[in-house]
């Protein structure tokens, strides 16, 4: 291995571990916040809904998985969908109305009041992201972004938003894998081992 090559490897990786330190310092209370707002959901009888685009497309799959299987520990399975896998659905969307419509119909026909929706955007600018949190918000359903530099305009249509404050799509993706793991470890966390720390918000309107 040359020594550039160590560079960009040593490189990368300390600017990830920085961005990350960074980030949840400033945010564990907001990360914190979100999972309980998807606990209190999952507990009222609502789902969680993910979408995203590329590299998020596969987060919001990775984090669906990690709720309808399991985490880390052995529980029941929590209902989540990811909106980015029925091929049939999002080429029929797009081929008839706008890819810009791919997740807000969806959101439409399996959203409910009650319900999350995570949106998912390195830039916070994915048209076809925020219009589904755009309706998602105005059908009731809690909406949390998960985006990246100045939150774009996603954060207009949010109870929620987690924005990395990056403009490096890789460190930003990075950042939001481990958001999606604390959010799975805390949601099981409040759900199964502290539901007491639940019960004040319970009977709470959402978010």
């Amino acid at each position: 291995m040359t020594e550039r090559v160590r560079k960009i490897i040593t490189d990368h990786a300390l600017e990830g571990a920085a961005l990350r330190k960074e980030f949840f310092e400033a945010n564990a209370e907001l990360v914190a916040e979100v999972a309980r707002a998807m606990a209190l959901s999952l507990t009222a009888g609502g789902k969680i809904l993910f979408c995203g685009n590329g590299g998020s497309a596969a987060d919001a799959q990775h984090f669906a998985a990690e709720f309808v299987n399991r985490f880390m520990m052995e529980r029941p399975p929590l209902p989540a969908i990811a909106l980015t896998t029925d091929s049939s659905a999002l080429t029929a969307i797009a081929n008839d109305y706008s890819f810009d419509q791919i997740f807000s119909k969806q959101v439409q026909a399996l959203g409910r009041p009650g319900d999350v929706l995570i949106g998912i955007s390195t830039s916070g600018k994915s048209p076809n992201v925020n219009e589904a949190l755009r309706v998602g918000l105005e059908n009731g359903l809690v909406t949390v972004g998960i985006g990246g530099g100045n939150g774009g305009t996603m954060v207009g249509f949010c109870h929620h938003s987690l924005i990395v404050p990056d403009t490096r799509t890789p460190l930003i993706q990075e950042i939001h894998v481990t958001i999606g793991h604390l959010l799975c470890g805390l949601v099981d966390y409040y759900l199964f081992e502290a539901v007491a720390e639940l019960e004040p918000f319970l009977g709470s309107e959402q978010p």
